[in-house]
């Protein structure tokens, strides 16, 4: 029988983590599925599932406990199929608390992010700082997409972000 693990890994970043977890995810007998991995203030930051054969389950943490300059965490995973998503885009200028307050909308909704990237850069045409956020959320049935946009473009008005919101 197989399992699905999922590892979240973090260290100082440096050439060749990458090899290093492929490497060790394989010789355990592992099969690496789908991964996210980033480099944030100069550390090495990732999560990735692996589905491996219940009796290789124990070598293959012990082969992961001894990677040098990384801490992993290993977790059980549970095969599901994915919900149907919806993508949600917000850009403006960065000011603190933009997720924050996007979240909490998504939360009070019961919406689950399934997948959030963000990032901060340079805005050309003004010289500030410019976030963007892209996410897939897991939309309630009952929840109406029209009426969740409108409630995220109120708060867009007050945040200086535009929003979109579209079916996948």
């Amino acid at each position: 029988m197989t399992r699905s693990l999922v590892l979240t890994v973090i260290g100082p970043d440096r050439p060749g983590i990458v090899d290093l977890l492929s490497r060790t995810v394989n010789e355990a007998g592992g099969n690496w599925l789908e991964s996210s991995m980033s480099r944030l203030a100069g550390q090495f930051a990732g999560i990735l599932r692996v589905e491996i054969d219940e009796a290789k389950v124990a070598p293959l943490r012990t082969a992961i406990d001894t990677l040098p300059g990384l801490r992993v965490i290993v977790d059980e995973g549970i095969d599901e199929e994915a919900p149907p998503g919806v993508q949600l885009e917000v850009v403006g200028s960065d000011r603190p608390g933009i997720v924050r307050q996007i979240a909490g909308i998504l939360a009070a909704r019961g919406v689950n992010v399934l997948r959030l990237e963000t990032s901060r850069t340079g805005a050309p045409w003004s010289g500030g700082a410019l976030f963007r956020a892209n996410a897939l959320i897991a939309v309630p049935a009952e929840v109406s997409l029209d009426s969740l946009r409108d409630e995220l473009e109120t708060i867009a008005l007050d945040l200086m972000v535009e929003v979109k919101l579209a079916s996948e």
